[in-house]
């Protein structure tokens, strides 16, 4: 587990006064993946979630080389969770079983090691960093998504009451302990349609939080997550409608707004779009249906 907060000193003015005093802060770091070969005699599953242990055919401390798949900006942590979800993101991986396993490279700090199983496709490198304000997903357009979907979120009959989705925030606002110490960390949480949270997850950037919500529920076997609602602590951009599709997640809740292309591509995938859910109130803006 890395460290989540950090302590740096800020000037505090208030009513024309100024005083010197620590701040807690959400801390920031690079995070690279890299690809490695692994010799693998079976598809074994990966280890479960919170542990760390050698890719199969890789001998801890040994240089692996490998290919940089792709470096962001994110809060250490559950950094096993946010490359399984990265993956399932980028449409490489379905199943537990399609990774090998994964390490912390004993060499570099902030990378992660990654193998995939025989016939799973590693996705596109990518040549640049993506931040922590905005990932940048694989797939650039609707049909590409909807292409690439291996779930059918439109058929998914899961129902949810309206009660329950504007009870979601607060839910989620209760588990957000990084967030209680440095205002500064977006979060992601998975509930079942009648309220019970099975993961949540905290980081600086908002994809990367559903990353880690997604790879969690992957390392567990709980790929498609048929009959969820993801609620998230922000907006609703496309790229966080493409991950819960590509997650199979039917249901996806958002406490701002979301833009226009979140909207065309949820209704075009079947899937059921929610924003400014503050209070009482709601939109919904797609498959309203679902909303009872």
């Amino acid at each position: 587990m890395g460290v989540v907060t950090d302590r740096r000193r800020v000037v505090r003015v208030r009513a024309g006064a100024r005083a010197t005093r620590p701040d807690t802060l959400a801390v920031e770091e690079p995070l690279m993946v890299r690809l490695v070969a692994a010799v693998a005699r079976s598809r074994a599953p990966v280890v479960p979630v919170g542990a760390t242990v050698p890719v199969g055919g890789v001998t801890p401390g040994a240089a692996s080389g490998g290919e940089t798949l792709t470096v962001t900006m994110r809060t250490p942590g559950d950094d096993f969770d946010l490359v399984a979800g990265w993956l399932v993101s980028e449409g490489a991986v379905a199943a537990r079983e399609d990774i090998v396993g994964m390490r912390l490279c004993p060499d570099e700090d902030n990378t992660v090691e990654v193998a995939l199983a025989r016939g799973v496709e590693p996705p596109r490198p990518r040549a640049f960093a993506t931040t922590s304000a905005c990932g940048v997903c694989g797939s650039d357009t609707v049909v590409e998504v909807l292409a690439g979907l291996r779930w059918p979120v439109a058929s998914d009959p899961v129902t949810v009451s309206a009660d329950l989705i504007a009870a979601l925030p607060d839910l989620l606002r209760e588990r957000q302990r990084a967030f209680d110490r440095t205002g500064g960390l977006h979060a992601a949480g998975l509930f079942t349609a009648d309220g019970e949270l099975l993961y949540v997850r905290e980081d600086v950037g908002r994809h990367n939080a559903v990353d880690k919500v997604v790879g969690a529920a992957l390392r567990d076997g709980a790929l498609p997550a048929a009959g969820t609602v993801l609620q998230v602590s922000g907006r609703a951009s496309f790229e966080l409608v493409q991950k819960a599709a590509r997650a199979g997640i039917p249901v996806l809740s958002a406490i701002s707004a979301p833009s226009t292309l979140a909207v065309d591509l949820a209704d075009e995938c079947g899937l059921t779009l929610l924003g400014f859910v503050r209070g009482d109130s709601m939109n919904v803006y797609t498959r309203a249906d679902r909303v009872v």
